[in-house]
């Protein structure tokens, strides 16, 4: 499993939890808890299944993490994929520098998660290694996201690289 810290727990800005008055607690609407936490777990496990599809060299699943139309800013320019078949081309070629540069493993972190039920924002930081541990690539990206058809998991619809 990646290293990363929760960003719904906070923005990360300290290792050290804050101690919550009980007055605090007993105002938190049953079942917050809950929502957080599915929302947690759908955000990181979009974001795994990102992260194995550059580790195993697998275009579907990369694909299948997006939304179309997407848009992904990168080096000040913004490309649009209407489709699949687009983004796919786009993908083929980064994974031809993955394996030009070597790198065998995605590790992310997610800094910051803000969303509701239809939309959310969220920031990580990637490093992408080589064999020996050694980072090849490390770089922070923004992502909008949005639902997927049933509703359950996450796609992303804009990526913006740092």
């Amino acid at each position: 499993m990646d290293d990363r810290r929760s960003a719904f727990a906070g923005n990360g800005a300290s290792d050290v939890t804050p101690e919550v008055p009980k007055s605090f607690v007993a105002e938190i609407p049953k079942g917050f808890e809950t929502e957080v936490s599915e929302a947690e777990a759908a955000i990181e496990s979009l974001f795994e299944a990102y992260a194995a599809g550059f580790d195993d060299f697998d275009v579907d699943s990369i694909i299948a993490c997006f939304q179309f139309p997407v848009t992904i800013w990168q080096s000040g320019r913004g490309n649009v994929f209407d489709d699949e078949e687009e983004l796919a081309e786009n993908v083929e070629a980064l994974l031809a520098v993955f394996e030009r540069e070597e790198i065998v493993q995605s590790r992310f972190e997610i800094i910051e998660a803000a969303g509701d039920d239809g939309a959310a924002f969220a920031v990580l930081d990637w490093r992408q290694e080589r064999d020996d541990g050694d980072a090849a690539l490390e770089f922070r990206c923004r992502y909008a996201l949005v639902r997927d058809e049933a509703g359950k998991g996450w796609r992303i619809a804009l990526a913006v690289n740092d």
